[in-house]
Order: structure tokens, then sequence, then C-alpha cells
């Protein structure tokens, strides 16, 4: 972005603390950072509101090193995400809105929302489930993305937190909406581990054979929201091939190596090194929005998918997950018409996401891993988002 830090943003941070257990009250508990955190102001009534006859709040996540995560159950979205930079300083590295009118009322509906029940895109709204066509709500073109028109970004999710660091978020996806079959039961645990670690745990259970691709649709700047372009953070993603897609951004159906393209992360490599090369596939992405096939190197006993730094920050992000891809998008579609909390505006790449998922298509993709569900089966995944200086 072409602006510096407001005020407020040099302010210490105020976070109201929801109650535990109750989405229709909020706690007048504060807590405050030292003076030197980069940090703002949150209002948890700004967060309590009624929508489709359910009450949405503000929940707070902390640990032991001043580690702060909030949400609100209104799309299950993660708000901001304090984390500790190089010297110590808190920086909010998860761009989003301050009320939840803020996310109903943005252009880009994913800011930090938990994304169901499908995420990524399915080619025409269709897939064939032994040998019945379901049609979904469109919502990309042509396309099926996130879910449909009215996917879990939009709907109020009941809330319960056990505990400081744990908020457990559940929600009944009823047969046929927006087209998918069956009755799924959807679970979310996210929590805040004294490791720095942001964990997700999903979980989802069908009265009818289905198909569930459920991930988090996160904003990342490792600089801070509002500090400006993300093109000079350095990235390494662990995989040697990725999914070419068609002008529709649906894949062709086949994986190809990153070597000697500009897919090519498996070395710590800056975003926008190659970000701008001639290519058709960063063509029709506008830049970077692609699934990548991991590799399946280990870390913390689950799939080590991506490493990000910040180059003014230092702060190091890995990314730990149980699915096969993962989906880099640069942030190729913000165009400056949403204000987030502290003043800045989304401008064009300022923010990416790395969210960790199955392939995009899948259900209409024989060669893919599967995304079918059956009853009587469990869906489990977990993805962590690990920080560190």
């Amino acid at each position: 972005m072409k602006r510096s830090l407001t005020p407020i943003l040099a302010a210490a941070l105020l976070l109201s603390i929801s109650a535990c257990n109750d989405t229709s009250k909020s706690s007048v508990d504060m807590a405050q950072t030292d003076s030197t955190s980069t940090g703002l102001q949150l209002d948890s009534t700004k967060f309590q509101k009624e929508i489709d006859g359910k009450k949405t709040n503000l929940y707070i996540l902390k640990n032991k090193n001043n580690m702060q995560a909030a949400f609100t159950n209104y799309g299950g979205r993660l708000v901001s995400l304090l984390v500790p930079d190089s010297t110590g300083k808190l920086v909010d590295v998860v761009p989003g809105f301050g009320s939840v009118d803020g996310f109903v009322q943005s252009t880009e509906p994913y800011f930090g929302a938990t994304i169901g029940r499908y995420g990524n895109r399915i080619a025409k709204g269709k897939f064939t489930l032994d040998g019945k066509e379901y049609t979904l709500a469109t919502n990309n073109g042509q396309n099926t993305l996130h879910g449909g028109k009215k996917g879990y970004q939009y709907v109020v999710w009941d809330a319960k937190q056990p505990n400081g660091h744990t908020l457990e978020l559940s929600y009944l996806s009823k047969d046929m909406e927006e087209g998918f079959p069956g009755n799924l039961n959807v679970k979310v645990i996210y929590s805040l581990t004294d490791d720095n670690e942001l964990k997700m745990d999903y979980e989802a259970t069908t009265d009818k054979k289905t198909v569930v691709n459920l991930t988090n649709h996160a904003y990342f700047n490792l600089n801070g929201e509002g500090s400006g372009s993300i093109l000079n953070h350095v990235l390494q993603i662990y995989a040697d091939q990725y999914t070419p897609v068609d002008t529709t951004l649906i894949p062709l159906g086949k994986n190809v190596p990153v070597a000697s393209t500009p897919f090519d992360f498996i070395n710590p490599t800056t975003i926008g090194k190659r970000i701008d090369a001639v290519n058709e596939q960063l063509t029709a992405g506008k830049g970077y929005d692609h699934n990548f096939v991991l590799n399946g190197t280990k870390g913390l006993g689950m799939i080590h998918a991506a490493t990000l730094k910040g180059d003014k920050s230092g702060i190091v992000m890995d990314v730990y997950t149980e699915e096969p891809g993962l989906q880099f998008y640069s942030g190729n579609f913000m165009q400056s018409k949403n204000k987030f909390k502290g003043g800045a505006t989304d401008d064009f790449r300022t923010a990416l996401a790395l969210e960790t998922q199955h392939f995009p298509d899948s259900p209409n993709q024989p060669n893919f891993p599967s995304t079918v569900l059956n009853p009587g089966k469990v869906y489990k995944t977990s993805t962590v988002y690990k920080f560190s200086k």
C-alpha cells in the first residue's frame, strides 16, 4: 500500500474478550499489550448482531506468549491475529474488519472465513455421484466457488469457548443447501497453542453421500495489516508439481512439474520475482491462484506445506496440514474497495492466502484425490499455522 501506518495502528491493542459458551453475551474484560506493540482496538459490541435469527459475537484466544487471535462466528472468521515480530512487538498479520457489518458489506466475501461445503471451484456447478447429477449454485462465472452463493462464509455458526485458547464452531448444512446432497454436520475447532500455533481441526458427518472440502480463507501479510505489498515476502512451497487451469481457473486434469516455471517455490523465493512473467497460467489467474501438489514432506506429524517470511517483520509462518494440496492466492483481485480495521484499504496484492485443501474440481476429476464422504464415515482433517521469528 502507498500509505504508512495510522496513529491507531501505533497505539496499544485493546481487545474485548467474549464470554465463553454464550454467543449472546460479551465480557467487558479488556486486555492491553505493552505500549511498544502494534495493534488496534476491537470493539466487541460491533460484532454483536442478529443475522438470520442468530446472534453473532467476538471471541478472543490467547497464549502465554501474548499471541492473540480474534474470531467472529459470522462466517467462522479469523478477524485478527497478533504475532510477535523479530523485536518482540506484536503485529496483526491477518487483514480483516472491525465489525460484523464490515464483513457483511465487503465486496470480497472470504476474508478470514471458514469455507465449505466445498472449498475452491467446481466446474459449471455440476458433479455426479452414483449416476445422479447434482446442480449447484454458480457464483464465479459458470462455476461454483467456495460453496456457492451462500457458502459457509455467510452463515452464523454456533459457538462455544471452553477455555481461553479454544473456540468450537458448529453448523448444520442441510440437505440440498446450495445444491449439495446430505445433511452435513460440521465442526471446526480453532485453538491457539503456547508453541505459537494456530490450529484448525475440521470434522464432518453426513446422512447421504456427498462431497466435502473444508478450509479457512485467512489473508496474511506478515509485515502487518496495512503495511503494503506482499511481493517481497519470501515463500517456500514443498511441492514439485502444481495443477494448471483453464481461463476460468478450472484444472485441466493433470499435474505438471514446477521446475523451470514461475511456479517453482521449492527453494525460498520472493513472491514478486516471477509474478509478472509472460506465462499463460499467470495470465489465467492474474497472478498466482493455483493448487500445489504437496510432496508429503513431514513436520509436526503432518505434511509441511509451506514457509512464508515477512521481509520487514522477520515473522515466519510455517503451514502444516493433512490435506494433499495448497492453494496459493497472491491477492490478485484486491481492488482497494474495502477498508480494514486499521484504516488501510485492500489494495492490490497487499495480502495473500495459503489455503490447505483438496484439489479444485475434484468431484469431476477422477485422477484427483477423492472428496466423497459416505454416511457412517467421518471427515476429519487438521491444519496448523505455526509462527516464529
